[in-house]
């Protein structure tokens, strides 16, 4: 079993690095922080770090670690919640003795020498916390840090359970954590709240969208509106859910501009199955959330016609 395997693997290693996803998410961290908090406590003599690129909006959950590459030799190394070694927030993870991947995404890149993949879990987050059920017996402990990590990754990934990947085992799960010492308000507040200028992008998006006669909505984000609102790249991801809510859109796409020949693309859907388009251009993800990567807006209304199609 790929927790057994996991386990014994970490038990051999004195120096273990974790990373997760570029444009990280609350699963991304909460998974990650999760596992090194669990780590470290477990095993105080062991030196465990959080390697990649951080995103300061996820700063309130925890901090990354500066890692230099000659600690990589002779390392652990696990990645969390990345489908793909493109992906993967700080490429000097090749350079580590043996790799782990921890994933609830779509198994296309077989990536690691142990995986342990569940596309039935609601998010990374819920699958290190069946790590620790599965090896409590053992004495494996749970803080209330590596409780807080979990919750956040979970409450990020199914959309406060309103997600159709939210189970009765996710309920359950969250019932159990929230028995732990921590700050759910200030957990919600880190998670939701936004500052006024995304806001405003928010409101300007809401009053602009449109939508066609098969349920598609794609909004286009130019380096000069995200100049306009002084939004950055990052924040964007903040804004891809405002059309979630709307009656009648079965799926919807945002196009943001990051860079002359580099368009990002987030893609949602409430029903057709939407990671094979995005896997076309670049991407991939979940079936009803996924991420893609265009060159030019030509190419991006290439993307919106297949999207439209798929919904007709």
């Amino acid at each position: 079993m790929p927790i057994e395997r996991i386990y014994e693997t970490i038990k051999q290693y004195e120096r273990i690095i974790l990373h997760h996803h570029v444009r990280p998410d609350p699963d991304a961290y909460g998974s990650s922080a999760a596992l090194k908090e669990i780590i470290s406590a477990n095993f105080p003599s062991k030196n465990v770090y959080l390697a990649g690129e951080e995103d300061p909006a996820l700063n309130f959950l925890t901090r990354l670690d500066e890692v230099s590459d000659d600690l990589y030799e002779g390392s652990l190394v696990i990645v969390c919640d990345t489908a793909n070694t493109e992906r993967i927030n700080g490429q000097s993870y090749t350079l580590g003795e043996k790799i782990i991947k921890i994933d609830h995404h779509p198994n296309v890149d077989s990536y690691g020498d142990i995986q342990w993949v569940d596309t039935s879990a609601s998010s990374t987050s819920e699958m290190i916390y069946e790590f620790y059920l599965a090896l409590k017996d053992k004495g494996l402990m749970l803080t209330d840090d590596a409780a807080r990590f979990i919750y956040a990754g979970i409450v990020g990934d199914t959309g406060r359970f309103l997600f159709p990947s939210t189970s009765d085992k996710t309920f359950k799960y969250a019932a159990d954590l929230v028995t732990y010492n921590f700050d759910r308000e200030s957990l919600y507040d880190g998670i939701y709240q936004i500052e006024q200028n995304v806001a405003r992008l928010r409101g300007y998006i809401l009053q602009n969208f449109t939508m066609s006669e098969e349920g598609v909505s794609i909004v286009k984000l130019s380096k000069s509106k995200l100049k306009e609102y002084k939004i950055s790249p990052l924040q964007s991801g903040e804004l891809v859910s405002v059309l979630g809510d709307i009656k009648g859109i079965k799926a919807w796409a945002f196009f943001i501009e990051e860079e002359e020949n580099l368009i990002r693309v987030r893609l949602r859907s409430k029903g057709p199955v939407i990671n094979k388009i995005a896997a076309k251009y670049n991407g991939g993800g979940h079936p009803l959330a996924s991420g893609a990567m265009v060159r030019s807006w030509e190419e991006a209304d290439e993307l919106a016609k297949e999207l439209k199609e798929l919904c007709a």
